[in-house]
């Protein structure tokens, strides 16, 4: 497994990150053994990054991780986690107080079952919270050797300018797909000139890019994709059209596998560091780590190009649509 410098923070992780989002609730049912088993053959196989969020099921999804990994070196593992949403009765809101952030990294320091977090990022921007506010009471976090870094999640250019007038953003953790790319334009210019460590979601496009889903694929009720406006319709069927003509270039020209191409992308751009997958099935695992491997030329990512053009854009969700 290939590994990386992590921006300024000095952290040497693996170019593939284990997320764990799936297992947090929001995906339907998960066959928690299997899951279990996909992390720490990950973790075999040479990942040491691991990423989770107090939201993902408020303390299931990192109280499931602390599980899979037990017993493994804990100075050998980079784990790094989120905060900054509050469960409330009608939903999720964004909670970047100071108080929600020193109360949220002592809820997934016990979740975690960890004396320390290597790296706590601010899920979602916050308009309600002053960044001042955020980033004294993280700094503070810092000092008292709660956290190592700090980063943010979903922040444009200027959220991050803000930010950093009080703290140094350290790391970014933004969607990048090859349905969502609008990072290239100026994010991504931005975090190479300051050399702010960038890991990002979602680069199967939420499945879309897994090979797996067609035009009858059918979502558990309480899998947000059954709700999501980017798997319905004739945008979803476009996509999906796309998508094929992807999966012939991966299979029956370079002999890869879709997820492969699709990550291998992402790693692909040298603004971006980390590519984060997660998987409930533990014979995914290798297919996946072996886009660490790959080196796309000039040739196939200009195929690759003139494939997505016809593309609709995947917006993926927000706090207040979940």
């Amino acid at each position: 497994m290939k590994h990386t410098s992590l921006g300024t923070t000095g952290l040497d992780v693996s170019r593939i990150a284990f997320g764990t989002w799936q297992v947090g609730g929001e995906w339907g049912p998960t066959d928690t053994a299997a899951a279990s088993e996909a992390i720490r053959r990950a973790a075999d196989q040479g990942v040491n990054f691991f990423d989770t969020a107090q939201a993902y099921g408020f303390g299931q999804s990192e109280q499931f991780l602390a599980a899979a990994l037990r017993g493994l070196p804990r100075e050998e593992l980079v784990i790094a986690t989120k905060g900054g949403l509050r469960r409330t009765d009608t939903g999720l809101v964004r909670d970047a107080t100071a108080r929600s952030m020193r109360d949220g990294v002592d809820a997934s320091l016990r979740a975690l079952a960890t004396d320390y977090i290597d790296l706590y990022q601010l899920h979602w921007p916050d308009p309600a919270t002053p960044f001042e506010e955020t980033a004294d009471e993280l700094a503070k976090l810092i000092a008292d050797g709660k956290i190592r870094h700090v980063g943010v999640s979903n922040f444009t250019v200027e959220q991050m300018e803000r930010f950093g007038a009080t703290l140094p953003v350290e790391t970014l953790q933004p969607p990048y797909d090859l349905f969502r790319r609008d990072i290239e334009a100026d994010v991504l210019p931005f975090t190479a000139a300051n050399d702010i460590g960038v890991l990002v979601y979602g680069p199967l496009a939420h499945g879309l890019l897994s090979g797996h889903l067609g035009p009858d694929t059918q979502f558990a009720p309480d899998d947000w994709r059954s709700h999501s406006p980017d798997f319905q319709g004739e945008a979803y069927r476009r996509n999906l059209r796309v998508v094929a003509e992807l999966q012939q270039l991966a299979r029956q020209e370079l002999g890869i596998t879709l997820p492969q191409l699709a990550i291998g992308w992402t790693l692909a751009n040298p603004a971006v560091h980390v590519a984060i997958f997660g998987t409930r099935h533990p014979d995914h695992v290798d297919e996946t780590l072996a886009a660490a491997e790959l080196d796309l030329d000039d040739d196939v990512m200009q195929r690759i190009n003139q494939i997505v053009v016809d593309a609709t854009p995947v917006t993926g969700p927000s706090p207040e649509g979940m």
